[in-house]
């Protein structure tokens, strides 16, 4: 694996399936569906090049081990669109506030996905307390 590989969220196809599929006057629901696509294309990608997640060190309970899959979210999409140099900063800075103001009118979470009922509080980690 290369170096940096466990860490590495966008890999040249993704950013070339953003760069052919983006348009600034897409729709939101638009918008989720391509970040749904390249989510799909991320986990795909990481699997079929066997990348396992890096190891880390769980600041609450101090367990050792992977982290979780990254993901692509809606924002992180809309800022890889001014790091690749797809879209202006500007304009994309309007669109993510945008973007913030739609979430939390439609209670969509940081996927774009409609967020569930609130339910009991999670604990901070489901590791095993280390002494």
């Amino acid at each position: 694996m290369a170096a940096g590989g466990a860490q590495r969220v966008w890999f040249p196809e993704m950013v070339e399936t953003l760069r052919s599929e983006w348009r600034h006057a897409m729709s939101f629901e638009a918008t989720i569906e391509l970040r749904d696509g390249l989510d799909a294309m991320l986990q795909r990608t990481r699997s079929e090049r066997h990348i396992r997640t890096p190891v880390f060190r769980c600041p609450h309970c101090g367990h050792i081990g992977e982290g979780p899959q990254p993901h692509v979210s809606v924002r992180a999409m809309l800022l890889s669109l001014v790091r690749f140099g797809i879209a202006d900063a500007q304009r994309i800075k309007t669109l993510e506030k945008s973007w913030a103001l739609y979430r939390q009118q439609n209670r969509l979470d940081i996927f774009g996905k409609v967020e569930g009922l609130p339910s009991a509080k999670m604990p901070r980690c489901g590791h095993p307390q280390v002494r």
